[in-house]
């Protein structure tokens, strides 16, 4: 199972590492220029052809907080065209780096992302302290063919190892479909850092717990933990596609692995450096930090993602 690690989890762990590196002193740009590293793919399968989104919400979440990620879900394979995606750049331009994994390898694959079911467990069927077996127990809500489930837990939720070590995971179990052949599923979790750790999951729109304390940018949704969550989920959805079953495109052990975001922390705007997101663009009647447009008007905070094309962590802005 891979996870999304914060900034500043990564921050730690690298700093105990044999190459000693301080993030909290040298740029994250500089280490990407001199250490350029291709993520290997290790011949496993991507998720290819139409896949389904399914959102399984655990806890209480407004229906304006719904809106917010499941317009994120719809913005991934927008149209450019769209009367409300006039504006650039887009989310969907941001989720095309992806598709150059695929090009890497089979010039034949191909995937489109669609928004699918969306169930409520709103009374905490599982209670409000969650393992990984129940995470994946509420993953198998949705359809497990060609879908990559999405469960999100509310700010009420105690998820193990959330804020500890990480804000969200992906990862792959069987398929629970009586009388067929066992197939794998992909899921993605992610909690929402409002009450708990905003400073870990929801930077840059709240102040980090450790390294340089800049001001906190304004969430282009008003949200500090949903804005948080798209983030981490955007991240999380690269990594699924690229790396679905733990032996797609990645560095590192294949037990905490460097995927298509996750080799790029902290970085959302060319210029960022720890503490700093990167020049991004400013909504001037809301002061809201972002760099992509969705739908409905939307605008969102994405994560840079890895180019293999040209071994950087490529930018919208």
């Amino acid at each position: 199972m891979a996870s999304f690690i914060t900034p500043t989890i990564l921050k730690i762990f690298l700093i105990i590492s044999l190459f000693q590196i301080c993030l909290g002193v040298r740029k994250l740009s500089e280490v990407v220029e001199e250490q350029p590293q291709l993520l290997k793919y290790h011949n496993g399968p991507l998720l290819s052809g139409p896949i389904t989104v399914n959102l399984i919400w655990y806890g209480k979440f407004k229906p304006s907080e719904r809106a917010i990620i499941s317009d994120f879900v719809t913005s991934l394979s927008s149209n450019p065209s769209s009367p409300s995606l006039k504006a650039q750049p887009t989310v969907a331009q941001w989720w095309r780096t992806t598709e150059k994994y695929y090009h890497l390898a089979s010039k034949k694959s191909s995937l489109s992302l669609s928004l699918g079911k969306q169930i409520l467990d709103e009374h905490y069927s599982l209670g409000k302290s969650l393992k990984k077996k129940q995470i994946v127990e509420l993953a198998s809500k949705g359809d497990q063919k060609y879908a990559i489930n999405v469960v999100l837990t509310a700010s009420d939720v105690a998820v193990e190892g959330f804020c500890m070590s990480r804000c969200g995971t992906h990862g792959s179990a069987l398929s629970s479909t009586k009388g067929k052949r066992s197939s794998k599923f992909a899921y993605i979790w992610v909690g929402n850092a409002q009450t708990q750790c905003p400073g870990q999951c929801s930077w840059p729109f709240h102040q980090p717990i450790y390294g340089p304390q800049s001001p906190p940018l304004i969430a282009p949704n008003n949200n500090v933990g949903v804005d948080g969550m798209v983030i981490n989920l955007a991240s999380l959805f690269a990594g699924t596609v690229t790396n679905p079953f733990g032996n797609g495109y990645y560095q590192g052990p294949a037990e905490a692995p460097l995927e298509a975001s996750s080799a790029c922390p902290g970085i959302y705007g060319k210029g960022a450096y720890p503490g700093y997101a990167g020049n991004l663009l400013v909504d001037p009647s809301t002061g809201a930090s972002y760099n992509a447009h969705g739908e409905n008007g939307r605008k969102y905070l994405l994560p840079a993602l890895y180019d293999p094309a040209t071994s950087s962590c490529s930018t919208l802005v």
